[in-house]
């Protein structure tokens, strides 16, 4: 079986809210996931990391892009890096891409679908929905009280 999450993070991925501020936003996002059914709840899973964390659209990631030389960089490639950092996190955001092999952010590279790169995140799990609006980010930013971005992710 497979799932879906739409994930709030902080649009600064080194940012990290207070815990009355996580459940303020927290609340919010329950509040705008609608429930499958009468009976069911969406589920809510809350994390603050001590390194930054990449969170990944998982199946929904077509292509990445570099910013530098606008190359493909490769899925295998990326999946090797993930991997590396998977239990430790990431202590920079500084990376080499293969394609060029120049230095870049990896907040800059482009990921066709959005990903992102936090050390706070709000997942919610199979949300019935996929994307918020301008409007809901908004106004979970203003809950956090940090600007927030949105991942999907489908795993």
């Amino acid at each position: 079986m497979s799932d879906d999450v739409l994930s709030v993070i902080p649009a600064d991925p080194w940012w990290r809210p207070g815990q009355e501020a996580a459940d303020r936003a927290a609340a919010l996002a329950a509040e705008l996931a609608p429930m499958l059914d009468d009976d069911d709840e969406v589920e809510i899973d809350v994390s603050w990391h001590e390194t930054v964390q990449f969170v990944d659209c998982y199946s929904n990631l077509m292509r990445i892009t570099c910013p530098l030389c606008a190359g493909s960089i490769d899925l295998e490639w990326w999946q090797e890096f993930g991997d590396a950092h998977e239990d430790e996190g990431l202590s920079t955001l500084e990376v080499q891409v293969p394609c060029c092999s120049g230095s870049t952010s990896l907040e800059d590279l482009r990921f066709d679908w959005p990903c992102g790169f936090a050390r706070f995140e709000i997942a919610i799990w199979n949300p019935n929905r996929t994307w918020f609006d301008d409007d809901e980010l908004a106004a979970l930013g203003a809950a956090l009280g940090h600007p927030v971005r949105q991942i999907y992710a489908h795993i």
